[in-house]
């Protein structure tokens, strides 16, 4: 028998833990026609947006106001979409409807699986998001009012916003520059907080309900 010492196993060095997959969650954005969807959606996209633009015809001009866009040559007719990182542990996948009530069919489906919407407006015309607003609230699907600051547009408090809408008071009012990135993907996370905070007190009245339930039954 040898008197050799057995071979020694190399050390290994621990490996780290792979980081968490960012969690994915779905943003709909939506608002009345030429009301900046589309803009927004290419502004803070990280991928190059899907768009499905047409151009508009003469015809098109005799049913879609553009007096408030006269230099709008084209349309949404499906949906736009695109995809920004938050932060690493949050993307968020961006699906604009179409802004036509002639288009409104599409949106049942757009809306399947969100977490929260942004209804963007235009302040010289305030009756083109009410459909949204309407549609946001039937649904329960939580959602934030973003003022698109057109160039030349006037500038109204959020306050009056709020009341000019008729939203609650726990519905996020804010404003932005759909053409600018930084303004934009402010107004995305300040949606999520929104969401979240009405997911979280969802859950804490479930939790309460079943609590009171289960509690013990006095005779």
């Amino acid at each position: 028998m040898s008197g050799a010492a057995p071979p020694v196993s190399p050390t290994r060095t621990p490996t780290a833990p792979a980081p968490a997959a960012p969690a994915a969650a779905k943003i709909v954005i939506a608002g009345g026609f030429g009301v900046g969807k589309t803009t927004l959606v290419g502004a803070v996209s990280e991928i190059d947006p899907v768009t499905t633009e047409a151009v508009m015809t003469a015809a098109s001009r005799t049913v879609d106001d553009t007096a408030a866009v006269p230099a709008k040559a084209a349309t949404t007719v499906a949906m736009d979409f695109g995809r920004i990182t938050i932060d690493a542990s949050l993307v968020l996948y961006l699906f604009g409807t179409p802004g036509q009530q002639r288009f409104w069919f599409m949106w049942d489906q757009l809306c399947r699986g969100a977490i929260g919407a942004v209804v963007l407006v235009d302040v010289r015309r305030f009756a083109d998001c009410f459909g949204a607003v309407d549609y946001f609230e039937r649904a329960g699907l939580p959602y934030a009012v973003v003022v698109n600051e057109f160039d030349g547009a006037p500038t109204f408090p959020a306050a009056a916003i709020r009341d000019a809408l008729a939203v609650d008071a726990r519905v996020p009012v804010l404003s932005c520059d759909a053409r600018h990135r930084p303004g934009a993907k402010l107004a995305l996370v300040a949606l999520v907080e929104h969401a979240l905070a009405v997911r979280r007190a969802a859950a804490a009245r479930a939790r309460a309900g079943r609590a009171v339930g289960t509690g013990p039954h006095v005779r």
